[in-house]
């Protein structure tokens, strides 16, 4: 930020006291000077609010100069209030702070948390937990008239209002959907901070709360769906029958999509997932699904880690392909979004009515219109015997967990926005903060420009394809026999010559050698990739004889002093260093297992 910041100061609605009374020689002392935004902020609480404008502490990183950017205005932490109002939106049971986080915010120095009373108990989070934390219960008005408001759902207008000008508040927003919102939070001079807006980079992991309410949102779709589904997901074997496993369908593979399928794979599904960007084919592969494709080749990767909209060609095979699905699985879940826009329409009535009886559909973008068009919105429909759930509280249908993600999320925005130690302030040079602004100084910030999609994986090269074909092809069943037979004759010719020229006990040890050598490699070979490390660990006892085999050779001496010897030290050293890393990797399968 530039000459001030929208939020206000550690004075509060007091009168300003001036370091020099004009006319008098009364002075502050040094003592008072740094008591006075402690004294003041205590003398303000019974206070009525006052429309003064608000005074910062200039808090510079550096002495300003004229080539140096101008210094961020900052508030210590022990001038700054903050509030947690209670949600009022239908059915969330969400809170934005949890009592753990009010201790931390309270350790890291803030004056007060002013939390509402009955904030948290939706979410199991009673009032005397958040007590116990150091937070100080208060009423709505009282919450909403702190220095930085936190929230979980879009602020509506009158909670707006409810703040004191020149506040800051944190919440998700959607300000391309709720303009009037953005309108409304700049006319009253708030600072606004949207958590859906949070860049994807790799520094604001830790503020990503969509990605956690999307998380949980994947996990919990799956358990309705299997709630309303009629049957296991898992198959089982039973006397009284074999019972085949349920089929699933997943649709876009962001977090949500990725939750879904890890948590029906869980449960003994058998999952398919689906999405346009070619960049998460590996990662839907690793949860131990099938990625299905479209017989088109187009990639969907966009800005932001987002999908983008696709040509009129892909979406038709597109809409093909899902067709075929609808009428053989069981479950569709659809996840797929597009930012700033409604979510497009991916499973048309013609679709639903193709499924069998009794299958489930959920839409897990209802909230933006939905991907089935015969969702509706926070509601579940039946339409030819399939159950279509749009439930647009997902998340806060696991309060407690979502409200601990949610409240570390936004918690460690919060602390992050520090130019100074302990000390608060808004730096637009700060990519997080430039790219989840909203409103400051009473205007509406232009959206910061998303980071560049990955680059698309290359093609393969066809003409090296092509050659390699060819060079394939040369080859004739004659020709590939002659050489298998020529090899072989040049490897047993050469184990003849080694015969004669050298003594039997030599070729008895060279004999050994070898079968070793080609039962070795034929059983690791044969060992699937990920049992790699399991047979890392086995293999200890086999090292373990081979430096038991070293020592007897190793002649006693400190030194090796013949070549045999020297072998043999060889053969204890290596050994020693399988059967470490050995051990390494035993405790960390063991570490997979504990809880």
């Amino acid at each position: 930020m530039r000459a001030s910041l929208s939020l206000w100061p550690a004075l509060g609605a007091c009168r300003p006291v001036p370091w020099a009374r004009v006319g008098a020689s009364v002075r502050l002392s040094a003592l008072q000077a740094r008591q006075l935004p402690y004294l003041a902020h205590q003398r303000c609480l019974d206070k009525p609010l006052s429309l003064s404008p608000p005074r910062w502490s200039q808090l510079a990183k550096r002495p300003a100069s004229t080539e140096s950017a101008p210094p961020v205005p900052v508030v210590p932490y022990s001038a700054l209030t903050i509030g947690v109002p209670q949600e009022t939106y239908p059915n969330e049971s969400r809170v934005a702070i949890t009592p753990q986080n009010v201790a931390l915010l309270l350790k890291k120095g803030f004056s007060r948390v002013l939390v509402q009373r009955g904030a948290g108990e939706a979410a199991q989070l009673l009032d005397r937990a958040y007590e116990q934390a150091g937070a100080t219960l208060v009423d709505r008005d009282a919450a909403f008239q702190a220095d930085i408001v936190l929230k979980v759902r879009v602020p509506v207008l009158d909670e707006v209002k409810a703040m004191r000008k020149g506040a800051t508040v944190i919440s998700f927003m959607y300000p391309a959907q709720n303009k009037a919102l953005a309108d409304g939070l700049a006319a009253h001079g708030v600072t606004s901070f949207a958590m859906d807006m949070i860049p994807r980079i790799s520094r604001a992991q830790t503020f990503d709360a969509l990605s956690s309410m999307a998380n949980i949102a994947g996990y919990k779709g799956v358990l309705e769906a299997s709630n309303h589904f009629g049957r296991f997901l898992a198959g089982q074997v039973t006397a009284a029958g074999k019972i085949p496993p349920s089929k699933v369908l997943v649709i876009g593979a962001g977090v949500a999509g990725l939750s879904a399928i890890s948590s029906a794979r869980r449960m003994g599904a058998v999952v398919r997932g689906f999405d346009t960007r070619s960049a998460v084919r590996e990662q839907v592969q690793s949860l131990g699904a099938e990625f299905i494709e479209v017989d088109f080749h187009e990639e969907g990767s966009g800005q932001g880690g987002y999908a983008k909209e696709m040509s009129k060609e892909f979406i038709e095979a597109e809409m093909k392909l899902f067709m075929e699905q609808c009428r053989d699985v069981d479950i569709v879940i659809t996840t797929a979004l597009i930012p700033g826009k409604p979510a497009p329409k991916l499973i048309t009535k013609e679709m639903v009515a193709a499924m069998k009886p009794g299958s489930v559909i959920v839409d897990l973008a209802s909230e933006a219109g939905g991907n089935c068009e015969l969702t509706s919105p926070g509601q579940l429909v039946k339409h030819n015997d399939v159950t279509v759930i749009g439930y647009t509280d997902l998340p806060s249908r696991l309060p407690t967990q979502s409200s601990t993600l949610y409240s570390n999320n936004i918690t460690k925005l919060l602390l992050s926005m520090a130019p100074q130690d302990k000390s608060f302030g808004v730096d637009l040079s700060d990519e997080v903060v430039r790219g989840s602004i909203v409103t400051h100084k009473g205007e509406i910030l232009p959206p910061a420009p998303r980071p560049a999609p990955p680059p698309a994986p290359k093609p393969a090269d066809p003409t090296a394809m092509a050659k390699e074909k060819e060079a394939a092809l040369a080859l004739t069943p004659w020709q590939k026999a002659t050489r298998d037979v020529a090899a072989v004759t040049t490897g047993m010719g050469s184990a003849l010559a080694l015969g004669k020229a050298t003594g039997p006990a030599f070729m008895g040890n060279m004999m050994t050698f070898g079968l070793a050598g080609l039962v070795g490699y034929r059983a690791v070979w044969g060992v699937a990739p990920a049992l790699h490390s399991p047979l890392m660990s086995v293999t200890n006892a086999i090292s373990g004889m081979v430096g038991v085999g070293g020592f007897f050779i190793m002649g006693g001496g400190y030194l090796p002093s013949t070549i045999p010897e020297a072998l043999g030290a060889m053969s204890v050293l290596l050994a020693f260093v399988n059967v470490s890393g050995g051990f390494v990797v035993t405790k960390r399968m063991l570490d997979m297992f504990k809880r």
